[in-house]
């Protein structure tokens, strides 16, 4: 969607509004109020607006007048799918594929989730069968609609325009977390794993404009582990070791690197949880109290685990995991040489045991 509006802003003046934060699969601590959660939560603001103009989406409802979408334009393949051959990039309306996850109310007006903003309402409703990447559906904002707000739903059916190019790099840069995270974060680092950015050279400049390339980070002298369980075990199930091959690798891993501390980001269970403490007497996890949960919710503990995670001396996560994708830019952005951040558990049966594909970041 950035790149999408860079394209916007060559022509008028667009604002990308930052759509409130819901209930994530993961977000699933009980009792706690997990909807309609700002960007300025988990993000800093200023640092966004410095690659876009972004505005958060109750800012939009005091600066519009009201809780009004004027265009929903529902994206969607084709139902004839793609055919092999040259491929081609296009975008047209067509009838809705699926069943819309929009009423209409007696006004007339379109009733939906919209992030647990009940009184929002949408004027007109439009499916488009799109094919390609984000900007080819910049004309169709540009000339064919005279609504001054639009959303774009079902965005993840558009591709990246530069897939880790200069304005990929650029925008995840753009996206650095709220500093009262990253101070947990660092906090934890500093009186637990005996950590801090001084001597791990991993300076941070919070104007990422001004930042070129940057000095080789050491990292702390922990090792840093990202372990996916819960759905990953069925669902992934080659690539997931078990708990006890989890162990040798981490042994493994703290013997040759000389390190006497790991820090362990987890979604497992409270059941695998006991048994990697018995089996891993060196674990160490940040675990919020429950008013710091209440505070930071399941995304902002994500984000300081994450932090924790990115600041190792090595780091090893889990195959295709967005969480440990994540982890990796920030290192790349940190600065950490690649040897030890593209690393990853192999499964039991793995014969073949491929590593992460290494990121390049261009400044």
């Amino acid at each position: 969607m950035a790149s999408l509006l860079k394209t916007l802003l060559k022509h008028s003046n667009w604002v990308l509004v930052l759509p409130p934060w819901g209930r994530l699969y993961h977000w699933q601590s009980p009792n706690i109020h997990q909807v309609r959660i700002p960007w300025a939560e988990f993000f800093d603001l200023e640092c966004l607006n410095q690659n876009i103009p972004v505005i958060e989406y109750e800012d939009f409802i005091a600066e519009s007048g009201g809780p009004f979408v004027e265009q929903i334009y529902i994206l969607q393949g084709y139902a004839e799918g793609w055919k092999e051959g040259t491929w081609e990039e296009k975008v047209d309306p067509r009838p809705c594929i699926d069943e819309l996850m929009y009423s209409v109310d007696k006004n007339g007006y379109y009733r939906g989730w919209f992030w647990g903003y009940e009184e929002t309402r949408g004027l007109n409703v439009t499916c488009l069968s799109v094919q390609g990447s984000a900007s080819i559906i910049a004309n169709v904002l540009l000339n064919n609609t005279t609504a001054r707000s639009v959303m774009i739903d079902r965005a993840e059916n558009l591709l990246h325009d530069h897939y880790g190019g200069k304005d990929y790099w650029n925008t995840r840069r753009s996206m650095v977390f709220a500093q009262r995270l990253r101070t947990v974060g660092d906090v934890f680092r500093a009186s637990v794993l005996h950590s801090n950015d001084e001597a791990d050279k991993t300076i941070f400049n919070e104007d990422w404009t001004n930042v070129k390339a940057k000095p080789r980070a050491l990292g702390g002298p922990y090792l840093g582990v990202h372990l996916r369980r819960k759905d990953f075990i069925w669902g992934h199930r080659g690539d997931i070791p078990s708990l006890q091959r989890t162990a040798e690798e981490i042994h493994r891993l703290l013997k040759k690197l000389k390190l006497k501390q790991v820090f362990v980001a987890t979604d497992a269970d409270q059941d695998d949880l006991e048994k990697l403490r018995q089996l891993i007497p060196e674990m160490v996890r940040f675990e919020p109290t429950w008013e710091e949960l209440e505070i930071y919710k399941d995304g902002g503990i994500a984000i300081i685990d994450q932090w924790i995670c990115a600041h190792a001396r090595y780091f090893i996560g889990t195959s295709v995991s967005t969480f440990s994708f994540r982890i990796h830019e920030e290192r790349e952005i940190l600065g950490f040489d690649p040897k030890t951040t593209y690393n990853r558990f192999c499964g039991d049966k793995e014969k073949n045991c491929e590593q992460p594909t290494h990121w390049k970041i261009i400044y």
